[in-house]
Parts: structure tokens; sequence; C-alpha cells
């Protein structure tokens, strides 16, 4: 299908490419990104020298889910396959592993899907502008960083209460950091702040993920074709991709359930969310502790038209689970469940939300009644390295762990998932949900609601446009790099 037209300001694009020259910025393309084969040898070469968290902007290959930790290099798709010794469930739930991203997280990939396409069109300038970067959490440590690696000022806006090691990350990076009321919950007022910058400074752009189809683009792109990847390496010629399971959050990371049932049809999309706040499933409110799925309201980039179930996760599970997952007393549980050691070995792979997500593919199997065949697909955004803290807290609030809690937590808030506080859509559902836009996006953020009924009316064609805009950005890229003379450089 033909993409969106693009405008470019060949002036800015000039000045940008010269300061990319000045800085050694050579920007990948997502092809790229989707396989790392791609990569020029030298840049390839020049990987093996530089830590995988480094500063350094060749590091912006790095956006990828194969990166090889051990070698430096590039491998296979980073995943983890939860055994039914721990899932409860005969259903086969596989996740992408995001820790692996530099970061530590998969948001650096959305927040490149939305930075570098105005960088190559000449919509940001890095010389006059400084990206703002609203989040709850891992998306704005994921602009900050490659704004970094982009040679751009950045700007980091997250509620006060996110985890300690999200802010002190963000100051050594060399954001601005700006901190709003409230918890995960309080998206709103992250939008308010990002309304009083732009109407007090003119020296602002902002990159709101919840409204950035770069975001999207990047996971139907990058995040769809690593599943799709993964899943034919597994499947030995009877399993079934049966559902794609992820937070609603931004929806960015939804988006590569577009791409997944294109390929697989018959495939359900599953958008999870806290039940302390359950926006979709009852037009709810609250505040909850899932840290990274910021919610009380509809992103205006969900294509809910493509929305199967929505399931809602109490926060209680996830924040017992983190315990029973990494505390050594946990562990040693788990290994008498018979849950493989590899397995156990690997659980700190999965941050507060990665867990929600894992709870989500249990409740869906049940719901759905999936069986052996059945292939469920999510992602483990972060680990738990972004959550240290939140184990001390535990601790101090809980006193030491032990096997008895441990066997406590794995009957109640694992073994204890059942396919309650869930909603298979249809169309009045979905359309239920999808009007709750209107509220957020036209009355509050001044959207156009002409463009709201045609993400209903229209979605067959509205968003595939929006989402196939890769090799259009990629054409733009390389340009860009011919511009500023790097891709000579690493020929």
């Amino acid at each position: 299908m033909r993409c969106q037209s693009v405008s470019v300001c060949k002036k800015v694009v000039d000045r940008t490419a010269r300061r990319c020259a000045e800085r050694g910025i050579l920007i990948p393309t997502f092809a790229e990104m989707k396989d790392p084969r791609l990569v020029p040898e030298k840049v390839r070469r020049a990987l093996k020298n530089i830590g995988l968290w480094d500063v350094h902007p060749l590091n912006l290959f790095r956006i990828t889910w194969k990166n090889d930790p051990d070698s430096g290099g590039f491998g296979k798709v980073n995943f983890l396959e939860i055994p039914s010794s721990l899932s409860g469930v005969s259903a086969r739930i596989v996740g992408l592993v995001g820790k692996f991203f530099p970061t530590g997280a998969h948001k650096v990939g959305a927040s490149f899907g939305c930075l570098v396409p105005r960088l190559v069109t000449g919509n940001f300038d890095p010389t006059a502008h400084k990206a703002v970067w609203p989040s709850t959490g891992n998306y704005c440590r994921g602009g900050a960083y490659d704004s970094r690696l982009l040679g751009c000022d950045a700007i980091a806006i997250l509620p006060q209460e996110m985890s300690r090691e999200r802010f002190d990350w963000l100051k050594e990076i060399g954001a601005e950091v700006i901190a709003t009321p409230g918890c995960e919950s309080n998206v709103k007022e992250i939008y308010d702040k990002c309304w009083e910058l732009k109407k007090t400074r003119d020296d602002v752009v902002v990159f709101n993920q919840f409204d950035e189809f770069g975001n999207g683009m990047w996971h139907y792109e990058i995040t769809a074709s690593a599943i799709q990847e993964t899943f034919e390496m597994l499947a030995t010629g009877s399993e079934r991709l049966s559902a794609y399971v992820s937070a609603t959050g931004s929806a960015g990371t939804l988006a590569a359930g577009d791409r997944l049932k294109e390929l697989h049809p018959a495939m359900k999309i599953v958008a999870a969310e806290a039940l302390q706040c359950p926006t979709l499933l009852l037009n709810g409110f609250g505040g909850h502790r899932i840290e990274g799925i910021g919610d009380k309201h509809v992103p205006w980039i969900h294509n809910v038209r493509n929305s199967d179930l929505v399931v809602a996760i109490d926060d209680n599970d996830p924040m017992a689970l983190i315990r029973l997952f990494n505390e050594p007393a946990g562990r040693a549980f788990l290994r008498k469940q018979n849950v493989p050691a590899e397995t156990v070995d690997r659980l700190d792979l999965l941050g507060i939300s990665s867990v929600a997500n894992l709870l989500a593919c249990i409740k869906t199997a049940r719901r759905l009644q999936l069986g052996e065949r059945d292939v469920l697909f999510t992602v483990f955004t972060d680990s738990i390295e972004m959550y240290r803290s939140r184990l001390l807290e535990l601790e101090r609030a809980a006193g030491r762990y032990s096997e008895r809690q441990a066997a406590l937590d794995f009957e109640v808030h694992l073994r204890g998932q059942h396919a309650d506080h869930m909603l298979e859509l249809n169309t009045q559902d979905r359309l239920r949900i999808h009007n709750l836009k209107y509220f957020t996006w036209i009355e509050q953020q001044q959207k156009d609601i002409q463009e709201l009924r045609a993400q209903w009316d229209e979605y067959q064609s509205y968003w595939p446009l929006r989402w196939r805009q890769a090799g259009t950005y990629d054409t733009l890229i390389r340009d860009f790099n011919r511009r500023s003379g790097m891709s000579r450089k690493y020929r």
C-alpha cells in the first residue's frame, strides 16, 4: 500500500547532516534493526569494543532484539520461553527479552522510531530544538539515550513516584528531568506539563509516545518480525500462533499485533492493564504499581478495531512475584517445583510489567482454553535491574523472604490466576473503548475529530498507511547518511 507523503526541509536536513558528520553519527535503517546481518562490517567490528550501554553513536545499531550480550555482536532473537511447570498452563508462553537493548529496555526502539524520522526530514533541528520525552518510565529513558547518541538535547518528563533507578540514570545521561505529580496512572499531569512547556518555550518539540505513530511503526516493523522469526524457529509443524499479549501502555507495542494478525488471521490481540485502573475494562480510574503501563486514557495510536480481549492484572500479583522470582528462597522453592534451573536463573529478565504480561498470558490461555499446540507471545519489556529499589522496599515492609512465603506466592499469585477480570471484545465493546479517546484527545489535546472518526470508519486504510512507513524512512536515512558522509566512512 502507498505510504503517506513525507515533507522534507532540505535546509535543516543539511545542517543536521553536518552536525552528524562532526560527531561521527551514522544512523541505522529500520531494515538493519530488523536484520543486523545488513549492518556494515566496519560497524560490527567496531561494536566489539563498545559496551552495550556506552554512550557511543554506534550503539544506535544495537537497537534490535538480536544483540548477543556475550560476544558484543548480533545473534538470534533474545527470548525466554516459560515452561508449564512455572505457568501452570499447557500452552507455550514466549516473551521477547528487552534487557539486552541499550538502557536495558525495548523502549529505546520506540523512541528511535519517533525521533529519527523527524531528524532525516528536517522536522526536528538539533541546533535549535530540545526533544521532550513524556513518559511513565522507560520511554523517556530511551528518548534521552537516543537523543544523546544523535547529538540532541533531551527533556524527560515522568511521574515523581517512579523508581529511583529511573531518575538517577536520567541525570547521569545528561537529560533535563521534570517530575510530575502522582504515580504510574497520572498521565494527564504529564500532558499538562507538555502544554506548559510548549506555551512558555519556543525551543521544544514534544515526542508524545501516546500519539506518535513512529512508536507503533517501530514495533509493527521490528518487534513483529522478531516474534515471527522466533515462532518459525520454535514451531515443529503443528503449532499455531494463537495470541499476542501486551500491556496497553502507549499502545506502541500492541501495534506489533497488527502485523502478526496479517500473518496469522486467527490470532487474538490481547491488551492488558492494571485491575486497580481498569480503563479499557470498565472505563475506570485509579492508581497502581505496575510501572511502565501508563493509563486512565486510551492512546491515540491504539488501533482498537484490532483488539480482541482485555485482561486486568491485580498489581499485588507482579509485586509478589518479583520477590518469588528473585529472592534466594523463592528461587530455591521454584526448583523444588521442578521448574528447570536454567529458567529459574533467568527470571531476573522480567521486571514488574514483564511479570504482568506473563500473568496476562496465563489468564488468556485459561480463558481461551489453549493447549499444547498453542503459542502465546508477549514482550518482557525490561528486567529486575530497573526495580532493585522496589525489592528493598518490599523487604522493609514485609520482612525477609522465606520458603513459606514463596509457597504462598506461588499458589496465590501465580497458580491462582484464573479467567476473571477479562472481556472478549465485540464490535460494541471496541467502539466504547475507541470513543474514550474523545475525552483525552479531542477535548484536552486538540486533535481533529474527523481523524478520530477515520480511525474507526476507515480503519482498513488508516492504520496500514501509518504503520507501513519504515521503507520510506529507510530511503531518507540512507540519503541522510550520504549527505553527512558517514556512509562512506563505514562502507
